[in-house]
């Protein structure tokens, strides 16, 4: 199940220092947070990770990158929603090396953008571009002409619907979406998965105004999936990881690609390397491995360097 989140204004009550210092620990990499639309939220176990030991030595067998290349500097990571970016968070925190991320969870679009406009170290995107059928290059590649660009394969996922235990309303494909009794929860504008869903009904012909709850959007694939868990909605388009955390059923409908995109600057250089030793040294791979839903075989493969 999802941990409880708490505002940085929680945070501050907790442990009785003001919001400014709360937002001063997140800024310095000592206490990850995760924006939903404009509004940052701290996980539980990331809070109780502070709250015993921010700075406590790895675990034993891990294996940590070079300390000459240990930095303090914080990551500004935007783009889409995952698991995976998730776990790469908390597992970056946990090296102890100095290196922090500060994911924006606004969608593969926006996150791309942000990057562009140079208001993030890295974007994490699933991108399908309908001409190519092509994931993620396309778009970057119209982008990023001068600017020293890394892309790093992160993991192939299964993307399909989310449906209740026993799928009570027999859904069994995208064009089941049109039906009046069926009720589905969307994810927002400019994440992948919108774009991914909103491609499926362009094929099959069916327009938007006749998806019932198409309005209704959230911002991450847990969110999606709860709706399907508590009643409020029949089916989502969204990730067999989500469907699993939740013990909903999964409909597979496509695999697809899911990209980190590190641009290098003279401040993040030192920081981006961190991190990429942190993927490639690491048992990182390993502890992706056990998760259900993703395809880590190409984890860490540099797809595009300029």
């Amino acid at each position: 199940m999802h941990d409880l989140t708490y505002t940085p204004d929680e945070i501050a009550a907790m442990f009785k220092i003001s919001k400014h210092t709360v937002y001063e620990l997140i800024k310095r990499g000592e206490l990850n947070a995760f924006k939903v639309g404009n509004k940052m939220r701290i996980e539980h176990a990331e809070m109780e990770r502070y709250k015993a030991n921010s700075a406590a030595p790895p675990a034993s067998g891990i294996r940590t990158p070079p300390t000459e290349n240990r930095t303090n500097y914080t990551l500004r990571l935007a783009g889409s929603h995952d698991f995976l970016v998730e776990h790469l968070v908390k597992y970056a925190a946990g090296q102890a090396a100095g290196l922090g991320i500060q994911p924006s969870y606004i969608g593969s679009l926006e996150g791309l953008m942000m990057l562009y406009r140079g208001s993030a170290d890295i974007a994490a995107i699933h991108l399908l571009d309908p001409a190519s059928q092509e994931y993620n290059l396309p778009f970057i590649r119209q982008l990023f002409i001068h600017e020293p660009i890394t892309v790093i394969r992160l993991a192939s996922r299964e993307q399909g619907l989310i449906v209740a235990k026993g799928n009570p309303k027999n859904i069994r494909g995208i064009d089941d979406f049109s039906r009046k009794d069926v009720t589905v929860v969307n994810r927002q504008k400019g994440s992948g998965t919108r774009f991914l869903l909103d491609s499926y009904l362009a094929e099959s012909k069916i327009s938007p105004e006749l998806v019932k709850g198409y309005e209704m959007e959230e911002w991450t694939h847990l969110g999606a999936a709860s709706h399907i868990a508590r009643g409020s909605a029949h089916a989502a388009f969204g990730i067999k990881h989500a469907a699993l955390q939740l013990g909903l059923d999964f409909i597979p409908i496509t695999h697809e690609k899911f990209d980190l995109v590190f641009r290098q600057t003279e401040q993040n250089s030192t920081a981006l390397t961190h991190l990429l030793e942190l993927i490639h040294v690491t048992t990182f791979k390993e502890s992706v491995q056990k998760l259900e839903g993703y395809d880590a075989r190409e984890l860490g493969a540099i797809i595009l360097t300029h």
